[in-house]
């Protein structure tokens, strides 16, 4: 591969970059979600959600080699660290402390979207690799002091690391959509597909923070955090099989835990609540009109008004139909209450695999009415139910969250590459990292010891 041959081109907006193109490179990752779609990251712009006006300011890299686009990837300059899910808060109070500008930064994410899978889009190795350094080196010499690689897949955390970048994992919990073989339930989940999560490469850090807190209260970074680096354990007995229905996949419970599900269902149907789900085009504007209602007025009862418009969600429901569902709660024929959900059925990808990516995330939710358990059965029993009947894969629970292991969501690391332009400060966030790595087996045997699933032998 030719260097010399190969130019990169900054750009301020998606809408500088053409979409076909965009998106032909995504289809070809092996961990391509629908939030990097070209459409995805426009309306973010185009409806003011990512925009300099709040804190996000585009800047798309891109390399050519000639007229083909071999590397892309979503920028974002920052001005402070909201909306990101991966938390470094403290990193940027040292900074201020010592009189050193930590902001702007950039970030290499999709905003406001906690979700694993390609970050940096590529032809192949070497493309990604030039990409990674591109970026460094575009920010070096625009004098911002870091970039960060948020939920990466494992070909852009090989990578990273490769270019000695430090890594930092997160968890998250996510169902998979099969009856477990595992001792005690014990396993991970790769970002996407169905294949096992690769290691970091040789010398990369394996420092995970334990999740929690809420997403604008900049939390402590304590070197005791606990961590996980959860293990992909061999199927005992066979292979595994899809649930063929709910009650199925409860039998798969301990028997408090299938105890605890049903009486949270059961309290919620005897409140009168019944649901409706619709999806794509058959998701009509009245309800994404309620929706976006439920969905604002939960952000607001938080103090903080919603990271998305009225108009990113019109724009979804333009452009991208497909890739969602709609759950909608009803009391009296009166909705009370919706959950959204992306859906990602891509039918092949890199790696040769079919029909391995289909794939739901639990993204929004609100309600206008209060009624008990309705958020569990909203959020994690319709969409589950909703997924073993059309065989989805996996379902995604999003950020945080460790009373998802209840509802039978396991944990998995999501990570994070990072690239300090200081010294000084990038050999103490190393430190640092390495500290916070050191509970990662008390945290994985107290995640073990709350298994929902029954142990198998």
């Amino acid at each position: 591969m030719a260097e010399a041959a190969i130019i990169a081109r900054v750009v301020a907006t998606a809408m500088d970059v053409d979409a076909t193109a965009w998106n032909t490179l995504l289809a070809a990752q092996s961990h391509p979600t629908p939030f990097m779609r070209h459409e995805y990251l426009a309306a973010l712009e185009e409806s003011d959600s990512a925009t300099p006006r709040t804190g996000w300011a585009p800047r798309f890299m891109t390399l050519w080699k000639g007229e083909e686009l071999i590397a892309a990837c979503p920028l974002y300059l920052k001005n402070h660290s909201y909306g990101e899910y991966v938390f470094d808060w403290a990193w940027a109070s040292a900074y201020e402390q010592h009189g050193v500008p930590y902001y702007p930064k950039a970030v290499v994410a999709v905003p406001f979207t906690p979700v694993p899978g390609t970050r940096l889009m590529a032809r192949d190795d070497a493309a990604r690799a030039l990409l990674v350094q591109a970026v460094c080196q575009w920010c070096e010499d625009e004098n911002v002091s870091s970039v960060h690689i948020l939920f990466a897949s494992d070909d852009d955390v090989l990578t990273s690391a490769q270019q000695d970048l430090m890594l930092r994992h997160t968890v998250q919990f996510h169902w998979k959509n099969v009856a477990p073989t595992l001792p005690a339930a014990r396993g991970s989940l790769p970002h996407a597909g169905e294949g096992a999560p690769t290691s970091p490469a040789r010398g990369a850090l394996t420092a995970l923070g334990r999740p929690g807190g809420g997403e604008n209260v900049p939390p402590e970074l304590p070197a005791s955090s606990a961590a996980l680096i959860p293990e992909e354990s061999s199927p005992v007995g066979g292979e595994s099989q899809p649930f063929t229905d709910f009650d199925h996949f409860l039998a798969s419970l301990a028997q408090d835990k299938r105890k605890k599900i049903r009486q949270e269902r059961r309290r919620v149907a005897d409140a009168g609540v019944t649901f409706r789900w619709s999806r794509g085009a058959d998701i009509i504007a009245a309800d994404w009109d309620f929706f976006y209602r439920c969905y604002e007025r939960t952000y607001l009862e938080h103090g903080n008004p919603p990271y998305l418009t009225r108009d990113f969600f019109a724009r979804m429901a333009a452009h991208m139909p497909e890739a969602w569902l709609l759950f909608v709660a009803e009391r009296d024929g009166q909705p009370i209450a919706s959950s959204l959900i992306a859906i990602s059925a891509l039918p092949s990808s890199a790696s040769g695999q079919k029909d391995q990516n289909f794939v739901a995330y639990g993204r929004y939710w609100g309600a206008l009415e209060r009624v008990d358990c309705l958020h569990f059965e909203a959020c994690y029993y319709q969409p589950l139910q909703w997924c073993i009947d059309h065989g989805v894969q996996r379902f995604e629970g999003g950020a945080q969250g460790e009373h998802k292991m209840a509802r039978a969501l396991l944990p998995v690391q999501a990570t994070s590459a990072h690239w300090l332009a200081h010294p000084a400060f990038a050999e103490a966030v190393e430190r640092f990292l390495q500290r916070e790595g050191s509970g990662v087996e008390s945290y994985l045997s107290e995640l073990q010891a709350r298994s929902p699933f029954k142990a198998t032998t």
